[in-house]
């Protein structure tokens, strides 16, 4: 054999085959194309050779060209993975047959899982809140039956504990019109629902007592007045003015009037509790929305509590601060007025309260409404 010899295991031809590329046969193929070869007259093995070499060469070029491929699909795929560990999101896929869930590593990531622990529906459902998972059986339910797709914003909290939120993109695989698949995106939203809080605080917030703003308690009371549960009915309008306020501004400053109004507010919202809204409308001003059922006489308690505790001094530096708080409410059982009437309302037994001295409380009652020019800050409600 003159134009291949057998080495190594290879066939190797002359320029058939290149040393970057080298295809091995077994053993017993190596031996009848051996013997195929050597049968061969002279201008057989011109051409078989020729052959050869032609598909050696092609064979070459396709290996070249598979192995370009796969190197661009790596840097594909590495260029997915980091590109998906940056926005912190991944794609799932769910056989509605057996439930199996498919997870690409993001996903792991998000809910705090070792890569490649096996995953169950049970598992991950576990991780919700109960409310997220009723709100998303609710929705995959409806998808799988209507082969429509959803997106849904979830609590989760994950294998080590952490509350994040995550937001589910779905869609629907069909064959011969039936669901077969569900497949999406699973995304870490944490930080963007943390921002979008921030803002709302900031639109929604007094910053500096934490309360409630104006605006949000005007559109508070209004709503209070029209809901249809008892839970989110208006009982009684409360407002509040912090007695020596400003005696405490000119005398120690602003730093020290501040610490003051801050204490006012942990008073209110301990009095009044988290069933109700409390909310700085103005400089000293506060005022409390107390919802749900309550009786009158425990309105009252409630408000001749604030004063008491109100009165308790303040440490601040060196100094022990006092101010106290003159308060008027209404109720709501009293009057069917709207909004702007009963906020009227309450503000005359505010009045009636300073001009008994401050430092106490006084109802609004139908028929005894003292009346007075409403100047400054108190003129109307928006």
């Amino acid at each position: 054999m003159t134009a291949m010899s057998r080495a190594g295991g290879h066939w190797a031809g002359n320029n058939v085959m290149q040393e970057d590329a080298k295809f091995s046969l077994p053993d017993e193929e190596l031996v009848l194309l051996e013997q195929f070869y050597s049968a061969l007259q002279f201008p057989d093995a011109v051409v078989l050779r020729r052959l050869a070499t032609r598909i050696g060469a092609l064979l070459i070029e396709r290996t070249r060209g598979l192995r370009e491929r796969e190197s661009e699909l790596a840097r594909y795929k590495k260029m997915y993975e980091r590109s998906s560990s940056l926005a912190k999101i991944g794609v799932w896929e769910c056989d509605l047959a057996t439930e199996a869930l498919t997870w690409t590593d993001s996903v792991y990531d998000i809910f705090e899982l070792p890569l490649r622990t096996p995953v169950t529906r049970e598992l991950i459902l576990s991780l919700y809140t109960d409310h997220s998972r009723a709100e998303l059986d609710a929705l995959r339910e409806r998808a799988v039956r209507e082969a429509s797709g959803f997106t849904l914003d979830i609590e989760v909290r994950t294998a080590k504990g952490k509350p994040r939120w995550v937001r589910i993109s779905a869609d629907v695989e069909c064959e011969q019109g039936r669901a077969v698949r569900l497949f999406g995106t699973k995304q870490d939203i944490t930080y963007e629902k943390q921002l979008w809080e921030k803002m709302r605080l900031l639109a929604e917030c007094d910053p500096l007592t934490g309360c409630a703003n104006r605006g949000v308690f005007e559109k508070r009371l209004a709503a209070a007045l029209i809901a249809k549960t008892c839970e989110e009915r208006l009982a009684a309008l409360v407002l509040l003015d912090v007695d020596g306020f400003k005696q405490v501004n000119d005398t120690l400053g602003h730093a020290a009037g501040d610490e003051c109004l801050r204490q006012t507010a942990r008073q209110l919202r301990d009095v009044f509790g988290p069933g109700s809204l409390v909310a700085r409308i103005g400089g000293d001003e506060f005022g409390v929305l107390i919802l749900g059922q309550h009786e009158a006489q425990r309105v009252e308690a409630q408000v001749a509590d604030a004063v008491v505790r109100i009165r308790t001094p303040v440490k601040w530096s060196e100094n022990v601060v006092s101010v106290s708080a003159s308060i008027g409410f209404a109720l709501t059982a009293d009057s069917d007025a709207g909004p702007t009437k009963l906020f009227a309302d309450a503000d005359d037994a505010l009045y009636a309260a300073k001009a008994a001295g401050r430092d106490t409380y006084r109802r609004y009652i139908s028929g005894k409404r003292l009346r007075r020019p409403r100047t400054g800050r108190r003129a109307a409600l928006a």
